[in-house]
């Protein structure tokens, strides 16, 4: 049988000149050949990175998350528009958490988004989060390089906010940005100091109304907080603001403060290093994502592997002794 290859592909140069002039269906249609995991796609996936390569890498991508309830999508809109009137053009890339039995996801940051959609100097990618670990979309490090090839300056990579997406994000983005709330209890209390400690700046959103004395009592318990971390390697000193994103306050602060940021590391070296760094991890990601579907992908192996989970059931076999007979048969089979 002739593996299933889609009838609706264009030729890898089509979708290459399709992004430099920023057509945005192209684009899309691009990503979601990057996304897919057809072997005929994985091929033309390559070919469009190898030539967009040497024209991305010219944004600043910026890493967003924050506990359920924040407002993330309300903060992203009124963030990117602010950055629109500024002549800024912006993509977004929302990491959906996908649902582990059906695999669907929600996929709903566009309408959250509604007046961002419509704009023509933005791009919003909602991606289902699948099985990576950490509910980051697979592909989110490829999918940038194809919006900054596509002309956008600015790539907004907003997390699920649950378990270990902050950690795969902060390491494919230029800025972590954390987002928090006042007035819900104990404000240090359930945000994990790892988390803390990545964050570039920590913005309370919602400052508003009723809020707003609460909120500049929790932005001097987070800069308290921080004071406590050991130096960024970026030489950066993180920053504490407050922003109510339906009344569009201090959300320009943010974006001053950013540039603040790409300033510094521009000036001693961090931007660069740090870039380098990423595209080394992109490799050894990619190492483990072919790896695993190489051994998964066997036949043999799944047909093993149904068999040593009958005997680990019926302690035939320890799980150690089962993983170790499975490693070495698919060693011999290389």
């Amino acid at each position: 049988m002739k593996p299933y290859k889609p009838k609706n592909r264009l030729a890898a140069e089509d979708y290459i000149n399709g992004i430099l002039k920023g057509d945005r269906v192209i684009l899309s249609r691009a990503i979601t050949v990057i996304e897919s995991n057809l072997e005929s796609d994985k091929k033309l996936a390559k070919a469009i990175i190898q030539e967009i390569l040497p024209l991305s890498g010219k944004s600043i991508r910026i890493g967003i998350t924050g506990v359920p309830g924040v407002g993330k999508s309300t903060f992203i809109e009124s963030f990117g528009k602010c950055l629109i009137t500024q002549g800024y053009k912006v993509a977004i890339l929302s990491i959906d958490p996908s649902s582990q039995r059906s695999r669907g996801s929600i996929l709903g940051d566009k309408t959250r988004m509604e007046d961002l959609a419509n704009a023509k100097e933005a791009y919003i990618r909602p991606s289902a989060s699948g099985d990576t670990l950490g509910g980051v979309a697979n592909k989110t490090g490829e999918t940038m390089l194809l919006c900054e090839a596509a002309g956008y300056d600015v790539v907004l990579v907003e997390t699920v906010g649950v378990g270990q997406s902050e950690t795969a994000v902060h390491g494919m983005t230029d800025f972590f940005l954390l987002l928090m709330l006042a007035g819900a209890g104990d404000e240090l209390q359930g945000i994990k100091k790892g988390i803390m400690e990545m964050a570039d700046m920590v913005v309370i959103n919602k400052a508003d109304g009723d809020n707003v004395r609460m909120s500049q009592l929790a932005k001097r318990q987070y800069e308290n907080a921080m004071h406590i971390f050991p130096q960024s390697e970026s030489g950066w000193s993180p920053v504490v603001s407050t922003a109510s994103s339906i009344n569009n306050i201090g959300i320009d602060v943010v974006w001053k403060e950013i540039q603040k940021f790409k300033s510094l590391v521009d000036a001693n070296g961090y931007f660069l290093k740090n870039r380098n760094h990423q595209r080394i991890q992109w490799m050894y990601n990619n190492i483990n994502e072919e790896l695993k579907h190489l051994f998964y992908g066997s036949e043999d192996i799944s047909n093993e592997l149904t068999v040593l989970e009958n005997n680990i059931i019926s302690s035939k076999i320890s799980p150690v002794k089962a993983a170790q007979n499975i490693l070495q048969k698919f060693k011999e089979s290389l």
